[in-house]
């Protein structure tokens, strides 16, 4: 699904880079957390593969023209914001060009907000506008899904009802989720495999292999 070979990256067009002969394969159907430190240039990578950076070597192929992001969620709508679920999903879908209006349903459905479709978006709790972020981001019909920190901002309840979302949307669609986590515990119980960064590249573990690195650390 994406295969990344020997990318390097900085945001000053000289040395040093801040992603240095990075290699990274992720297959289809894959379930791929990204982790790392705070400045380990996580949401570089996302915006390299999003193609809204370019490498300065190295290349990055990805498989498939289907993608959606949904990214890291800051605050929540004003109370008063003035739009509803169904019209913000029916502007994404006119900004696709996309035909079939029966997607809206049919994603609100995948997320379990099927009812909300009358519902100012800025009534909605923090978690509840994640699902609907999530919602929008089906109507292309994904092959491949990035998130950025999904679980940023809403409470442990929403939270679980998040990470079971992607996690069928990963099992059942096949569709294949890239998501930056600073939640460990989420990776460890979702993912099939974890990216972890550091010192300006990344390693790729299969979910076995990481739990197992982990072990062995604290002893």
């Amino acid at each position: 699904m994406i295969d990344i070979k020997n990318l390097c990256f900085t945001y000053t067009n000289s040395k040093p880079y801040i992603l240095d002969n990075v290699n990274l394969k992720i297959e289809k159907g894959s379930y791929v957390s990204i982790l790392g430190e705070n400045g380990s240039a996580k949401s570089t990578l996302i915006k390299l593969i999003l193609n809204l950076l370019k490498p300065n070597n190295g290349e990055i192929n990805i498989y498939t023209t289907r993608i959606a992001y949904v990214a890291q969620k800051v605050e929540n709508f004003n109370a008063q914001f003035p739009i509803t679920v169904y019209e913000m999903l029916n502007c994404h879908r006119r900004v696709l060009k996309l035909k079939d209006k029966t997607l809206i349903i049919k994603s609100l459905q995948a997320v379990g907000m099927e009812d909300h479709c009358s519902t100012l978006i800025g009534n909605l709790s923090g978690g509840q506008q994640q699902k609907i972020f999530i919602a929008r981001s089906l109507i292309g019909n994904p092959e491949l899904l990035i998130l950025d920190e999904p679980s940023t901002g809403i409470d442990i309840q929403s939270m679980e009802d998040i990470y079971g979302i992607i996690k069928g949307l990963n099992n059942n669609l096949g569709i294949t989720v890239v998501s930056i986590e600073h939640n460990l515990k989420a990776a460890l119980e979702n993912s099939t495999d974890i990216f972890e960064m550091s010192n300006c590249g990344g390693i790729l573990y299969t979910i076995d292999d990481y739990k197992n690195k982990l072990i062995e650390e604290r002893g």
